[in-house]
């Protein structure tokens, strides 16, 4: 299926940046009504300490209720494995439904395995609302957005194209930041590549919002940029860069490329659609296994 973006429609894009992780979440709202969408929420874990905490998310949900918005859905372009997504407890309080790529079930099924998940863990991805499908459909007030199966950085991965705008989640970063590693279970270099040139193919025009920067050579931080920008400058695949070429760097880079601090708990979570473990004996545990990354 093809993703036909409607280039006419213009989002309005809001962003929320978290210093913490270097992530930025998105409300984008329907300019014709007060339809909205979040794209990659997040929400706040002192690690060391155990400790959950809802800054972030609460910022996003006083801003739509300040501006009088209708939140319509959750978005997850991946499964994240730099930091803890915050949609249920949106979801809670605002409403919406949470949607994420279909292949979910493969990341549960291969991470159910790393996390020794017993047979109560569903891996046929009902912990959410929605499971898109490459060139899906869905609305947000009288905008279509469309998916794209972008994988590579994990095989979960979608790009969502709301008019003009394409959330691309890991798949590219700022372009000079380059492109997402893909060296996680279920990555692969070759296949992000591929990804990347269904996304360039879009309309030079087309905005691209970034999931991750982190400000390389000490630049401030950015995360808005075009295919145009991208085709033409991008560190790691502009000016016509080849599969091959890409394969090496990616796996040449990827090798001296340490775990996210944050992908213990944050898969393990995300997996289930943000829900953290059950309590027991008043207390909620997360799983470090020894040498499964």
């Amino acid at each position: 299926m093809t993703c036909k973006p409607d280039l006419t429609m213009k989002p309005e894009v809001t962003p929320f940046f978290d210093p913490a992780t270097n992530t930025i979440s998105y409300v984008v709202k329907d300019p014709g009504s007060e339809a909205c969408a979040v794209v990659d929420s997040v929400m706040d874990i002192d690690y060391a300490a155990g400790r959950i905490s809802y800054e972030s998310a609460d910022r996003i949900i006083a801003f739509i209720r300040e501006k009088a918005l209708r939140l319509e859905w959750l978005i997850e372009t991946h499964v994240h494995a730099d930091h803890l997504s915050g949609a249920p407890y949106i979801q809670a309080a605002l409403g919406g439904k949470i949607g994420i790529g279909r292949n979910i079930t493969v990341v549960q099924e291969t991470f159910g395995k790393v996390f020794n998940e017993g047979t109560e863990f569903q891996r046929d991805g009902s912990q959410f609302d929605r499971l898109f499908e490459d060139g899906d459909s869905y609305r947000i007030g009288a905008m279509t957005a469309c998916t794209i199966h972008t994988p590579g950085h994990t095989p979960a991965c979608m790009t969502h194209v709301i008019g003009d705008a394409a959330f691309v989640g890991d798949t590219l970063f700022m372009p000079d930041g380059g492109s997402a590693r893909a060296d996680f279970p279920g990555g692969d270099a070759g296949t992000l590549y591929d990804s990347i040139q269904r996304v360039l193919a879009l309309s030079r025009e087309t905005r691209l919002f970034m999931c991750h920067d982190y400000g390389p050579n000490g630049r401030d931080i950015a995360w808005e940029t075009t295919v145009g920008e991208q085709r033409d400058h991008n560190i790691h695949v502009g000016q016509g860069r080849s599969r091959e070429d890409f394969v090496a760097m990616r796996e040449a880079r990827d090798a001296t490329l340490k775990m996210p601090t944050l992908i213990i708990p944050s898969l393990q979570v995300n997996m289930k659609a943000g829900e953290l473990p059950p309590e027991e004996n008043g207390k909620r545990f997360l799983k470090v296994p020894l040498g499964g990354l």
